[in-house]
């Protein structure tokens, strides 16, 4: 279950984020293009949060795992905490060029995993990873194609891009951090080990930011924990909003 809920945390919390744009994109065009990309994470973060209920047999579902946790309980990637849009004027980051940057790693990532996962001795897990890689795909075609317009574009463009890279970058060292939870994926074929997946992401990624003439940061020593369920200092802040409705009107239904 622990394997499954990192992948639909991970959704969930980028499909959050990525919600955050609706209405305040750059052009309206990619006002909706952004608000479609969280919808297509939400409906993959909806899919593995109801199958990993199903796994836990407890007879909650996905409601129960979104709205009801604790902070400590969500296995996230740390990196789709961080804030994509500008709390205030005098803040740093948080603007167009993280959130192109961090989709294109989040994409990749995905991409990565969800066409491994495709061959899962779980048939359900591998349903819902054929269907999200159609998704995924085009995610990752949109950022890239950003990102390379960013960095090949203006000074300024190219001067807010390096920014970004320099503050996401650190994040996705916990992208390839296997543990217990990925050898035991790896050894039922479940899925697999998120060690695994590096090679693919790095030489995707790699090959977006050489497009984009921007250089590949040097690997950092710095790892982030979400998947373990300790989390920056952003993961309560989002909570409270994701789950305030539930908290506020428990069992309440539309």
């Amino acid at each position: 279950m622990r394997y499954v809920l990192r992948i639909a945390d991970t959704a969930l919390i980028h499909a959050h984020r990525l919600a955050e744009w609706c209405g305040h994109a750059p052009v309206l065009e990619e006002d909706i293009a952004l608000s479609n990309l969280a919808l297509d994470s939400l409906g993959q973060a909806r899919a593995l949060l109801t199958h990993a209920a199903a796994l836990e047999g407890q007879g909650f579902g996905e409601d129960a795992l979104a709205f009801l946790r604790e902070e400590h309980q969500f296995l996230n990637l740390t990196l789709v905490e961080q804030p994509l849009r500008k709390p205030s004027a005098h803040s740093p980051g948080g603007d167009f060029a993280d959130t192109v940057l961090r989709n294109l790693f989040v994409a990749s990532w995905m991409k990565a995993l969800f066409t491994r996962l495709q061959g899962s001795s779980d048939p359900t897990l591998a349903a819902i990873a054929a269907k999200s890689l159609k998704e995924v795909r085009y995610h990752h075609q949109h950022a890239a194609g950003w990102v390379v317009r960013l960095g090949d574009g203006t000074e300024e463009s190219a001067r807010r891009l390096r920014a970004a890279l320099a503050r996401a970058w650190p994040y996705t060292a916990e992208l390839f951090v296997a543990d217990e939870v990925d050898a035991a994926a790896a050894a039922t074929g479940l899925g697999p080990s998120r060690a695994d997946l590096q090679t693919p992401w790095l030489a995707e990624v790699s090959a977006t930011l050489a497009e984009a003439k921007v250089q590949v940061p040097a690997a950092s020593p710095f790892v982030s924990t979400g998947t373990l369920g300790r989390h920056s200092e952003h993961m309560g802040f989002i909570l409270a909003e994701l789950q305030f409705l539930q908290r506020r009107y428990p069992g309440g239904v539309w």
